[in-house]
């Protein structure tokens, strides 16, 4: 406990991952600020956890930054980034690509990749002007990225959604080139990216029996799917210390979907 001591982490989303990974660091000792489009839900999850928080549109340029301008006026900088708010592009038109919308194609990028890269350039802008802190030579931040296993590890027949999986891939490498760029700087930039995981998004998979048996086969090692505190557990690790040294790195958590061979309709 303590790893997060004199910390603060911005979170971006309040429910699933988002909430999870809020309780997780709250319990590690750090200042929270949480940013959501459902101000009831900010609301909810920073009061449980003790922090702050504030309602913005993260896919709006002006609303990021007046949300990281809120967050060091009320703890004085940022020492973490945890960008999980994104959605799915399903209802928007997003498919496999013959049969994808335009609109689903915009909608889903700026729901995925628009709302990471514009919350974190306005952290970036932050920690390069802030003083480093912890062990010597210490770091300016931490940034935590979210993209998803189906950026390369796909699953044509069960999920078919081209640009979620473009979305989640340019993740990757925004954050492989961000952690180049900032590595002088002693800013940190790592993804977490998960597999099937038990929160909101993900309800229409889980109300999906062939889902649901597929899950318990292809991740064999949490018997379906994921917690939504595994992933937290990862994106505290990178958060912390005990992680100065990782940067531009990809931290799958899966429960053995990479490396495990489950058809799609096999039983056992």
């Amino acid at each position: 406990m303590g790893r997060l001591s004199d910390r603060v982490v911005l979170i971006t989303g309040s429910t699933g991952i988002a909430a999870a990974a809020a309780e997780a660091a709250a319990a590690e000792g750090a200042s929270l600020f949480v940013v959501s489009r459902d101000g009831d839900h900010a609301r909810d999850l920073a009061e449980r956890v003790g922090g702050d928080w504030m309602a913005a549109d993260l896919t709006r340029e002006t609303e990021v930054d007046a949300a990281i301008t809120a967050a060091v006026k009320r703890f004085g900088r940022i020492d973490g980034l945890l960008a999980v708010a994104g959605g799915s592009g399903r209802g928007y038109g997003d498919g496999p690509i013959h049969a994808m919308t335009a609109e689903g194609w915009d909608r889903t990028l700026e729901l995925n990749l628009r709302t990471q890269a514009l919350t974190a350039r306005a952290v970036v802008r932050v920690m390069l002007v802030q003083a480093p802190v912890g062990r010597t030579p210490g770091t300016r931040g931490s940034i935590v990225l979210v993209s998803s296993v189906l950026a390369a590890r796909p699953v044509p027949e069960l999920f078919a959604t081209h640009a979620y999986a473009a979305a989640k891939g340019a993740i990757v490498a925004l954050a492989t080139t961000m952690a180049a760029a900032y590595a002088p700087d002693r800013i940190r930039v790592n993804v977490v990216a998960p597999a099937l995981t038990a929160t909101p998004m993900a309800q229409r998979a889980a109300d999906d029996p062939t889902i649901v048996d597929f899950a318990r086969r292809k991740q064999p090692l949490v018997a379906g799917f994921l917690d939504a505190e595994d992933i937290a557990h990862g994106a505290i690790y990178l958060l912390a210390d005990e992680s100065r040294a990782v940067t531009g790195q990809v931290l799958t958590i899966d429960g053995g979907w990479s490396v495990t061979s489950a058809a799609v309709g096999a039983s056992g």
